[in-house]
């Protein structure tokens, strides 16, 4: 199978192929949320910047308090946002008697590494501390995300201590960052490696390593003169431990923009290191990225048996 492998966004704001670039004044295409009678939108979770805010909808019955799912949008760490379309597909796990969330987070051409995480790490912090004034179980909090935000939600996904990423030093941490579960769809996790997957499956596109290159941005600096001791920071390999919650790792087989390597070898390190059992994942042999299976009801219904397995 040959792919083009030179790509653009049509005018909708979806991915197409057979031209470079992302277009100035790029807008992402957003989810219609105007069925949704219960949500409170743009809550201010932190003071940093304006793009700390995150939504909450709610389901149409019932008073709570409901298990959580905060959704991570994707966009190479430098676009898309908290209510793209995405959010159409994950707004269906409300009918499943899920909350559902959706963070807004500073992108790299506003803040580099570790901005992304550490908002995310406060967004969970800030909608735990105050569980009680939405109807949320401050137990029963798990994140979502695709692409980008796949490999955010599988940072968080490790539960790693307070403290540990450059900027947290010496900071005080007012509740828990931690969360139930953690669903990483179509994430990079290994930067270092991706040019080199890509070139070995003859499917992806090897232009990670460019120094204008999304994971270049979000690092700071063109990857092959970064560091792999920064790099491993962004990698949630290195933070396996025991503390990390149930994960689920979901993959295209013909992933375009993203190595299915990526999650395979993901994986292989969580079961290495804590056996199996701790991580569940399911391949898509015909998925490309942001492929539409990922929101056909087949798995929207296994989302929602698995979250609420992990609850």
């Amino acid at each position: 199978m040959e792919f083009d492998n030179t790509r653009q966004f049509s005018p909708d704001g979806s991915l197409q192929f057979g031209a470079p670039g992302v277009p100035a004044g790029f807008v992402p295409k957003m989810a219609d949320i105007s069925h949704i009678k219960r949500k409170v939108l743009d809550v201010a979770y932190d003071t940093v910047s304006p793009a700390q805010k995150l939504d909450l909808y709610f389901p149409e019955t019932g008073e709570g308090p409901f298990p959580l799912v905060l959704h991570i949008h994707g966009g190479g760490f430098g676009m898309g946002d908290k209510r793209d379309d995405h959010m159409d597909t994950y707004l269906k796990l409300l009918d499943h008697g899920l909350a559902v969330g959706s963070i807004e987070y500073r992108l790299s051409g506003e803040a580099i590494f570790p901005a992304a995480v550490l908002d995310c790490r406060q967004a969970v912090r800030f909608v735990r501390r105050h569980a009680a004034d939405y109807g949320i179980d401050p137990e029963r909090i798990g994140v979502l995300g695709g692409s980008a935000g796949g490999n955010l939600a599988a940072m968080l996904g490790m539960n790693i201590p307070d403290g540990a990423f450059p900027g947290e030093e010496g900071m005080t941490f007012d509740g828990s960052c931690a969360v139930r579960f953690a669903i990483d769809q179509f994430g990079p996790i290994d930067f270092r490696h991706m040019d080199d997957q890509a070139r070995a499956n003859g499917v992806s596109f090897a232009d990670h390593d460019e120094a204008a290159s999304a994971e270049s941005s979000y690092m700071g600096g063109a990857l092959p003169t970064l560091s792999d001791e920064w790099l491993a920071k962004a990698n949630p390999t290195t933070y396996i431990s025991e503390a990390m919650a149930p994960l689920l790792v979901q993959h295209g087989c013909l992933d375009r923009l993203v190595p299915f390597a990526q999650s395979v070898n993901f994986v292989h390190a969580i079961c290495q290191k804590l056996g199996y059992g701790r991580v569940d994942f399911v391949p898509l042999p015909t998925a490309d990225h942001e492929d539409k299976q990922y929101g056909e009801d087949w798995n929207l219904h296994y989302l929602a048996q698995w979250i609420k397995a992990h609850l």
